[in-house]
């Protein structure tokens, strides 16, 4: 069923690992509990000498809000803004304190320590996030502590820690969950686990109709999760997955007259296409020195097939000049190109298949040490990774086109007269990268100071071997060693209080370009930043819990889109602001089994602008203009009750505040400023959400239900590829069986 070519490779590894440590213990009458040993978190076991702002969605806060996607299970962390321009929110557009939330390109997501996007390096997009039903907590790093981990360290990350097997005997849920725009979603989980370890299988499927007319998806993943305690003081932990999505969204948005029109139409989206296969793997191998020291081994393999199939590529009839109509035409039709659905299904389009694969292997040593008096816990490792990526394009001229293996059966014949396949890119980028860190927690009374380092050696190779439909070759090799140096500390001289601060510097690889115009790499530089943070968090009274951070961030070189599928150099940006966020439990203040609680997240980012031109004037850049896609405000606020009887209700409100375009449509002429829906505001919008759990005391069975954008606000989501609407009103109600 699977294809793991590195499979070998990387169990050797990991196997090499658990043979040679063994005689590195201390005592072999060591006694170690392996249930302390947290193996797939980010935070440490102390939180309380985190050097920086990080939030944690844990389990209760899950079942609480029963999030329909990531965009509500996140809306609650403050400096988290997420673009939802599919209903689920598939490829995800996660922006953290003012950056570009386009794809998550400048987020490290990650699930159980390894990474989410389709290539880190070679291709830093997400087209994935892990499904909720599986996860068992959400953990959000944004402070100097993620030095740790990278290559991406400019705007935070973002940890889904999957659920743990079975410890305790047979166990396992079933869940079921039904809503409007015929929404489905099943879920079964089973494992059985014991002293010796366990293993537990999840599988789930979600389907559902789309934003807009003819945007169905279904998406479907398997996965299979093992644990092996070897000794008592070794454990090793396997996960395979794999991944189906199958779904009729057209990236490409509406110009103004169309969308004036009406909102919600896709007249292609029957024949638009985006397919996704992943198949994943992830070693895991932690021997336990004894209670000081802990040796981490992971190894994990991805690979991922995508295809997309559009029918529109210019919202508006956008072209690049000065001659949009407001209104969107088909592509590569021969006949009548009017975007409507009888026509689509006579026109071709354009294929964009690529693959990509990465494998990495990673040792990580934490271990506690009185080096100088002083005692501390430090963390030592590096991370070898490589990339294969294969990017490919083909275009046809009639309904013929709209299959694939037509095409690519076809594409010999491109450039002879009256030839439908037209094979018009192929790119290969190679990645070979190295990462080192060390970082060291002194403790010092109420002090934690905590220096620390990364070091990204990479290497990416380019190679062009076909182009706006000729073939050719033309390569390049980036090569860049960055050092990346970080420090904070912590401050808890108040009862259950955490003053912190800290300084960083971050580091996102380029973004390659979607489309290749000629035998010519234009490469991006990567980007660099200093990031500061000062900030408290505190339980100190009594049912409240808050915190709060002030930020800085200056990017040099900041990566913008510049139109058409490019990106490109926008010289230096910055962003400050402040985050807020709280919980207050009344029922906890007056000692109550009613809880009646208030909980919020407030982020200003007051500053998020283009400080230094770093193109010409046409660019659209100037010095002092908001950043696109960075709203000034964000707020959620909910008000809960929870009755003892095992009833948890709550009723809230979502608030974004206006957004700016890229800043390439701001340098657009006048019709296309006006009608190609690329330019403009995204003006404010609050959305009204509710939610509601029963879990009758001693019952193994949950009823849940849940709302989102209850009012049914129409509202402006995005103008990257056009102008797309935001999601209506989505309720969802399920049943979940725990045994």
């Amino acid at each position: 069923m699977y294809a793991f070519p590195k499979l070998k490779t990387i169990v050797a590894a990991v196997l090499f690992a658990n043979a040679v440590l063994p005689p590195l213990a201390f005592s072999e009458e060591t006694n170690i509990d392996l249930d302390r040993i947290d193996v797939t978190g980010i935070l440490p076991d102390r939180l309380e000498s985190v050097p920086g702002s990080f939030n944690v969605v844990d389990e209760e806060d899950l079942i609480q809000r029963r999030p329909f996607s990531v965009r509500e299970a996140l809306n609650n962390v403050p400096g988290i803004n997420i673009v939802g321009e599919d209903a689920f929110v598939l490829s995800p557009n996660i922006g953290i304190r003012g950056l570009d939330p386009r794809r998550t390109s400048r987020t490290l997501l990650l699930e159980d320590g390894m990474p989410l996007f389709l290539a880190p390096y070679g291709d830093p997009s997400a087209h994935y996030s892990t499904p909720l039903q599986r996860v068992n907590r959400i953990e959000v790093v944004k402070g100097s502590g993620q030095i740790l981990y990278g290559p991406q360290t400019i705007g935070g990350m973002i940890n889904f820690v999957t659920k743990p097997v079975p410890k305790n005997g047979f166990a396992g849920s079933v869940q079921a969950t039904a809503g409007n725009n015929d929404f489905t979603g099943l879920h079964a989980n089973v494992g059985y686990g014991g002293e010796q370890g366990g293993i537990m299988f999840d599988a789930l499927q979600n389907k559902g109709d789309g934003i807009r007319d003819n945007h169905e998806f279904d998406m479907q993943e398997y996965t299979l999760k093992g644990q092996l305690n070897l000794t008592d003081r070794q454990t090793l932990i396997a996960k395979v997955g794999y991944y189906k999505e199958d779904s009729n969204i057209s990236e490409t948005g509406l110009g103004e007259i169309d969308y004036a029109r009406d909102k919600f139409q896709a007249p292609s989206g029957k024949n638009d296409s985006f397919k996704q296969e992943r198949k994943t793997l992830q070693l895991q191998h932690i021997f336990k020195f004894d209670e000081t020291a802990k040796l981490s081994t992971q190894a994990y393999y991805s690979d991922t097939y995508r295809s997309s199939f559009r029918q529109t590529d210019a919202p508006g009839g956008f072209d690049g000049a000065d001659n949009a109509t407001g209104v969107t035409v088909l592509e590569r039709c021969p006949g009548d190109d009017t975007a409507i659905e009888a026509n689509a299904e006579t026109c071709g389009g354009r294929h964009r298949p690529r693959s990509y694969q990465y494998y990495g292997f990673e040792p990580r040593l934490d271990f506690q040490h009185n080096l100088f008096g002083i005692q501390s816990d430090a963390v030592l490792g590096f991370r070898i990774h490589n990339e294969d990526i294969k990017r490919r394009q083909f275009r046809g001229n009639d309904a013929r086109a709209q299959s694939l293996s037509f095409l690519k059966a076809n594409a010999e014949r491109a450039g002879i007269p009256g030839a439908v396949a037209d094979f018009r890119e192929d790119i290969r980028i190679d990645v070979e990268a190295k990462s080192y860190y060390a970082q060291n927690t002194f403790y010092v009374g109420d002090w934690s100071l905590t220096p620390g380092v990364r070091v990204e050696d990479l290497k990416i190779k380019t190679t062009i071997l076909q182009a706006e439909g000729d073939a050719g070759f033309a390569t390049l090799t980036n090569r860049q060693t960055e050092v990346l140096p970080g420090f904070g500390m912590a401050w808890n001289g108040i009862a259950n209080t955490t003053v912190f601060a800290g300084v960083h510097k971050g580091f996102a690889p380029p973004r390659p370009d979607r489309d290749i115009d000629e035998l010519r790499i234009d490469k991006t530089d990567s980007e660099t930043s200093i990031n500061w943070e000062l900030g408290v968090r505190s339980t100190f009274f009594k049912g409240v819990n808050f915190e709060s951070t002030l930020f800085h961030t200056q990017v040099n070189d900041v990566v913008i889109n510049a139109g058409d599928g490019t990106f490109v150099n926008g010289g230096e940006s910055e962003q400050t602001g402040v985050e807020l966020a709280g919980r207050v439990d009344f029922g906890t203040i007056y000692d109550t089994p009613h809880n009646i609680y208030l909980q919020g997240s407030y982020t200003n980012v007051f500053t998020a602008e283009f400080t230094k031109d770093g193109l010409d004037p046409d660019s659209g850049i100037v010095d002092g203009d908001r950043l696109p896609y960075a709203p000034k405000h964000i707020a959620s606020f909910s008000l809960g009750y929870q009755h003892p009887i095992g009833l948890d209700a709550r009723v809230g409100v979502d608030y974004v505040s206006r957004q700016e375009a890229d800043a390439f449509t701001r340098a657009l002429g006048p019709t296309d400023a006006a009608l190609s829906g690329l330019s403009g505001d995204i003006p404010a919008y609050t959305l009204l959400n509710a939610s509601a759990n029963f879990k009758p005391a001693g019952s193994k069975a949950t009823y849940f239900l849940s709302g989102y954008n209850l009012a049914d606000r129409e509202y402006l989501a995005s103008r990257v590829d056009g102008m797309a609407v935001g999601r209506g009103r989505q309720v969802i109600a399920g049943i979940r069986y725990d045994f």
